[in-house]
């Protein structure tokens, strides 16, 4: 019986010594956790032994249980590198339509040749659907997507709207709208342009040039539109002609007419709005903003929408002069703010992914979009879990069902982008374990030789 006793020690021995070698050679493997040899005796007596005096049969392997401990991070430079702060793993299917989920920590992402985001092991990592805001449409893990980065450009947007604030220079001298040519820099005071879009993210000039009338009274301007250097005729903010009195047909070059705004200061330069024309009748100004013309097929000859119109925002408000609002001072010509709300096609610049795993791209015209966000799983005995190679894990029965979730809710913890997580492997404790399981070894290998001396000595006996 001793020899089976000693044997079971070499047996565990060699075991533990197994288990920590493992544990020492995954020490640089991402999202490794270390494993923990747990023994227990082995005791057996009949109903009529004398159990004060049975002695026990050695030792057995119970489990090499798994230690799920937080592994320290490491940053890198790639945004698809994932690391998991708290509880969780990330789900992979080896195919694009399988179902055979694994499990793992291992946040090694990359692209493969169809922008599918893949583990080093080649597997698919899957996430939730979501809508245009970012919510998730669903948590569940039979709904789940291959996560998958876009390769379209981003969507253009046509401009709808232009804030214009500026200061015209009260000193300047008043000429006569009936010569205005934009060509001719003389026939005006003052212009500015700004870059707008059509509706397949085209770019278009429009210009606003200012003319100090001189047949008006004091501190009133005209301000003509162009597009792509076409006269434009302006709209009061309904969308109507403007009213007569609040516009003045001015001949541009080709003695072409279009509809330009009347703009009215104050003789403190602050913006009165829109007044009829002799300045003596102000009421109530027609708008705080203007609108031009459908653009048409003239100007958007390109295919894009041609009943496009752009609105020009001055900011107005009746009452005290805001800082949002246009000036007439005795200053220079200066545009203090001209803003666009459209935008041009983009293309894919970067990714983004969030701590609750929502992955968001981001386009050179400056927009970004959610793309999917990364799911999330727990279970209810993470060491209950099957291990696999290539750092995974599948469901058992000892596992329970796997739960599917969003980072940073419930009892999920964080997804750090550009980082892994290290393995939780403690290389000084795995060499002293090493040192104890050797000797471990040693003394049962003792046990075994005495054991024979003592059964050799037996045989010799005469």
């Amino acid at each position: 019986m001793s020899f089976n006793i000693a044997l079971s020690g070499v047996a565990a021995a060699q075991r533990d010594l197994d288990v920590t070698a493992n544990n020492i050679a995954n020490v640089n493997t991402v999202g490794f956790k270390e494993s923990r040899a747990e023994f227990g005796d082995v005791y057996a007596a009949s109903l009529l032994s004398g159990g004060r005096t049975k002695v026990g049969d050695g030792v057995l392997t119970q489990e090499v249980a798994q230690q799920f401990a937080q592994g320290s991070l490491q940053f890198t430079n790639t945004a698809l590198d994932l690391a998991i702060t708290g509880n969780g793993f990330f789900a992979t299917v080896p195919g694009l339509e399988s179902r055979d989920f694994s499990f793992t920590r291992a946040g090694q992402f990359k692209l493969d040749s169809d922008n599918f985001v893949v583990s080093s092991s080649g597997d698919n990592l899957v996430g939730f659907p979501v809508n245009t805001d970012g919510t998730s449409s669903s948590v569940a893990l039979s709904t789940t997507v291959p996560v998958r980065i876009p390769d379209s450009s981003g969507s253009p947007q046509p401009t709808s709207e232009v804030d214009l604030r500026f200061n015209l220079p009260a000193g300047d001298p008043a000429k006569d709208v009936a010569l205005f040519d934009r060509t001719d820099p003389l026939t005006y005071n003052a212009a500015t342009s700004v870059t707008v879009y059509d509706s397949l993210g085209d770019s278009h000039i429009m210009t606003y040039y200012f003319i100090k009338d001189q047949a008006a009274v004091a501190n009133e301007w005209l301000m003509v539109t162009t597009v792509d250097d076409q006269l434009v005729n302006m709209n009061d903010s309904n969308g109507a002609a403007l009213a007569p009195g609040a516009a003045t047909n001015v001949a541009g070059n080709g003695a072409t007419q279009v509809s330009a705004a009347r703009l009215t200061f104050s003789p403190g330069g602050e913006f009165l709005g829109l007044f009829s024309s002799d300045g003596l009748a102000p009421a109530l100004p027609q708008a705080n903003k203007l609108i031009t013309d459908e653009l048409g097929g003239t100007i958007l000859a390109n295919g894009a929408e041609t009943t496009q119109q752009i609105s020009i925002d001055f900011n107005f408000s009746v009452g005290t002069q805001t800082p949002e609002e246009p000036t007439q001072f005795a200053s220079t010509f200066e545009v203090t703010s001209l803003e666009q709300n459209g935008l041009p096609v983009g293309r894919l610049t970067g990714i983004d992914i969030g701590s609750d795993g929502l992955v968001r791209a981001t386009f050179s015209n400056g927009t970004s979009e959610p793309i999917v966000r990364v799911a999330m799983v727990r279970f209810s005995n993470e060491q209950g879990l099957t291990q696999q190679s290539n750092t995974q894990w599948k469901e058992s029965l000892l596992s329970g069902e796997a739960l599917a979730g969003e980072a940073t809710t419930g009892t999920f913890g964080d997804i750090n982008s550009s980082a892994l997580e290290q393995a939780n492997v403690n290389l000084t404790s795995e060499l002293i374990d090493l040192i104890i399981a050797q000797r471990n070894f040693q003394a049962n290998s003792r046990a075994l030789e005495v054991n024979n001396t003592l059964n050799q000595t037996i045989l010799n006996i005469r």
